[in-house]
Parts: structure tokens; sequence; C-alpha cells
């Protein structure tokens, strides 16, 4: 197997084994199947799959996780915007509804979560109690809960305006249903090995963005901390959605420091003019499917112009399944057509004829009598 993402470009000796993603193969000029072609899973990678709607970008994602599943070492979490990798629970995998903790979320963080200006008076005093509380829970008192910070606002010396605003608003943050002081540490989540899809298909944008922070900061402190041995891969599905925000901090980290303890970073989006310029530009692996708006083929090309001579328009791909893989190990590029899942897929668009009312009514039309 040819294995993109590695130095050497094998897929390992009699000795040893690197861990390996079987992505597909390599597509020939005449459209046949070429040599088999993996991904490297034995080192940290940060990566960007791309592609417009509905050519394969979140199949893509789902044949990454299948194949971390299973690789030896590794342990992917998914995040799940649109609901749509549940069948990774046929590959050992398992759906959870995310929770974290409060804490997991830095007092600084806090007014931006929830709409406040951090100078001003809801604002300052919302950060004030957070960071006592954290700086007052023990090791044996557990996190901080949602209700438990409403209390300690109504006790707090400010305004009752000011301390009514904080409490509304940490209501609103209770009824994202994100927070739990009861939440297990992020790193039970790599615990197994086996895929984690958190499933924010439900969940507010900006709650949303407060569960991929707590994981994407929780992820790289555990490693750096050495809590947890397996490499952990992210991989987040409409990660445009999660850059400019309250994650965009823990992202950028992983994408400029990830490496170095151990945790990769798979970011997929529709949109690569919307992600930050850092997040190609650090990636040494891009796979991407069709892109056909000008903004989205000009970031590609600015970031990878070094290796992709020529026309860029001209090396993409058409095809539904078949992506440009821009490998930055062997510094160069290769159209390969992805293989078909082991898991079921729930990125298809839903079709009028699959409609209970239109088997309904193509039942009726074939029980009227004929004219």
């Amino acid at each position: 197997m040819n294995v993109l993402g590695r130095v050497d470009g094998e897929g390992g000796s009699e000795t040893r084994s690197p861990a390996t993603v079987h992505l597909g193969s390599f597509l020939a000029r005449d459209g046949s199947d070429g040599a088999t072609v993996g991904i490297d899973a034995d080192e940290p990678h940060a990566a960007v799959v791309l592609g417009k709607r509905g050519t394969g970008k979140s199949y893509t994602l789902g044949v990454l996780a299948e194949g971390l599943a299973d690789a030896t070492g590794v342990a992917p979490v998914v995040v799940d915007r649109m609901g749509v990798f549940g069948g990774l629970t046929e590959a050992g995998g398992r759906v959870l509804e995310p929770v974290i903790r409060p804490t997991a979320i830095p007092a600084v963080v806090w007014p931006d979560l929830l709409g406040l200006d951090p100078a001003g008076g809801p604002g300052s005093l919302l950060w004030r109690v957070v960071a006592d509380a954290v700086g007052t829970a023990g090791s044996d008192d557990g996190s901080p809960s949602i209700e438990s910070l409403r209390w300690a606002v109504a006790e707090a010396d400010a305004p009752d305006r000011t301390r009514r605003a904080v409490r509304n608003h940490l209501r609103l943050a209770e009824s994202w249903g994100v927070f739990d002081a009861a939440a297990p540490p992020v790193a039970s989540l790599v615990a197994s090995g086996a895929p984690t899809v958190l499933d924010l298909s439900g969940v507010p944008d900006v709650a949303a963005g407060a569960v991929v922070r707590a994981v994407a900061r929780g992820l790289y402190d555990a490693r750096v901390a050495g809590t947890v041995d397996r490499l952990p891969w992210l991989l987040v599905d409409e990660a445009h959605a999660f850059f400019d925000g309250v994650a965009d901090p823990a992202l950028r980290t992983l994408l400029t420091r990830g490496r170095a303890p151990g945790v990769s970073l798979v970011c997929a989006t529709q949109r690569p003019s919307a992600l930050p310029d850092v997040a190609v530009s650090q990636s040494d692996l891009v796979v991407a499917h069709r892109l056909t708006a000008g903004p989205d083929v000009d970031a590609l090309a600015t970031a990878e112009a070094t290796y992709l001579a020529g026309d860029l328009t001209d090396r993409l791909p058409t095809g539904t399944g078949e992506a440009l893989v821009v490998d930055d190990a062997s510094e160069t590029a290769h159209t390969v057509r992805v293989r078909e899942r082991r898991t079921p897929h729930g990125g298809g668009n839903p079709r009028a004829g699959d409609t209970e009312a239109a088997r309904n009514e193509r039942t009726a039309r074939a029980d009227r009598p004929g004219p």
C-alpha cells in the first residue's frame, strides 16, 4: 500500500507495521483504479477535507474514522454537526449527546460565550464568579454547576439589575443541555480507542462551539499531562462554523502545536474560504473534492501553490468520491478514488420520492382500477 503523509511512503516492515488508514486507490487518467492508497496514522497530522455539497466530504471523513477505528494506538473523536455519523456504531463506536463541565470553559471566555461585554457590569460579574468558583472548588468538591454559579451571583456584591442579568444568562446556558458538573473528563472520550461521535445536531451554535473548545483543549492538555496514552484524532465536520468563535483558540492550538503532544486535527468543510489561512497552511494533508466557487478554489490554490502546478480548476476532480490529495511529506499531489464505507453513511440528501406520503400515493395509484 502506498501511504500518504509518511516520509518513506511505505506501509511498514517485517518488524513494525505503522498505523495506516485505508483511503482508497489512485485514480488513473482513464478512470480506472490504480494502486491502493492509505493515510499515515502512526504520527500526528493536521489535515483538511474540502468539497462542495454532495461531492463526498462527510463521506470521506467517515472513511477516515473507520480506518482510525481499525488502527492501533489511536482514538478518533468525530464532531457531528449534522447528525450523519451514527453509522460508526457498526465499527464499534458510540454516539454521545455531549456534556462538559462548566469549568472546561475558562472564566475569561464566559462573558463572550453568553454575549456579554467583559468590561461591562454583568460580564465582569460573571467572569469573577466563575473564576472564584473554580478557585475555591477543591479536588473533592468537583466542578461547580450552573445552579451553584447562579447562587454565587445572587450572593455577590453587585447591583440587583446586574445580578439579575447574569442569572438570566446562566439560565440560558443551562437550557442548552451541554453543561453538567458531573460530566466525565474529556480524556474518557479516547480511553477505549473506539470511535466516539459527539452528536451536536440539535445543539445551538454557541453551545456547540463551547463543546468543541472543551474537547479540543481537553485532549491537548491530557496529552501534555501524559494522562492519555493513545494518540487522539479530532475530526470536525462543518469546521468553518467553529472558527472565529469560542472554539477558535483551541482549534488553532491543535493546528499549530498539536503535533508535539500527539493530537491530530482533521477539519472538513464545504467552504475553505471561510477557514482561517492557518487551517490550510498548517495542514500537511489536504483532501480536496470538487470545488466550484471562486473564493474556495482561490483559497486552496494560494495555500498549496507549491505543489499544484498549472490551473487548479483543471486538476480538481469532478466525480463524486474522487479527491485531489496534497501530501506535504512527499511534496506531491495525487488524484484518488475514496473507497466505499463499511458502515452506513447518513449524509445523503432526502428525496421527495422516498417520503411516506409519496409511498402511500404510489400504492394508492397502483390500487386504482384501470380506465
